[in-house]
């Protein structure tokens, strides 16, 4: 869902300012079987609400519409500094914006925050590289879908 650049710079020291706008927000659930036997949720449960919130934030570019076949991209890094636990019953969301693009890759950064008190959980990096299946190699990012992503992100994507 896209929002107003709401997303609040954090208290946490750790935390790394933004540096751009974050304008889209995806709520995430957290389940039962998200829990580890500390009773926080389990750091890899933070990379599945980050892909969720991806699959949410093309549909977004895409004005509503995604394609899974148009996405010609692969992820090539992650990356995660976890600077607070998540607990159940915790109301998540994950606010997600692009952060580099080059000429065959895209950064995405993503925050999962408590939505009540805008406490910072983690902070993750994702490297998609541009992919052309008929080949089985690399590609440059599709320059329409960059185009549509910096109309969402209302302003210039470098």
């Amino acid at each position: 869902m896209k929002h107003e650049p709401t997303y609040l710079p954090s208290d946490n020291p750790r935390v790394t300012p933004a540096t751009v706008p974050f304008r889209h927000c995806t709520d995430v659930q957290t389940r039962f079987t998200d829990i580890d036997m500390l009773g926080h949720i389990n750091n890899n449960v933070y990379l599945s609400f980050m892909d969720l919130a991806k699959i949410d934030y093309f549909t977004a570019i895409g004005n509503g519409q995604l394609d899974i076949a148009d996405i010609r991209t692969v992820v090539v890094h992650i990356d995660c500094d976890f600077v607070a636990p998540s607990y159940f019953g915790e109301q998540l969301q994950v606010w997600t914006t692009i952060v580099h693009v080059g000429q065959k890759s895209v950064t995405l950064e993503q925050r999962v925050v408590n939505a009540a008190s805008g406490q910072t959980k983690c902070v993750g990096r994702t490297v998609m590289a541009g992919f052309d299946p008929a080949t089985a190699s690399g590609a440059p990012i599709d320059p329409h879908w960059l185009e549509a992503a910096a109309t969402y992100e209302e302003r210039p994507l470098h």
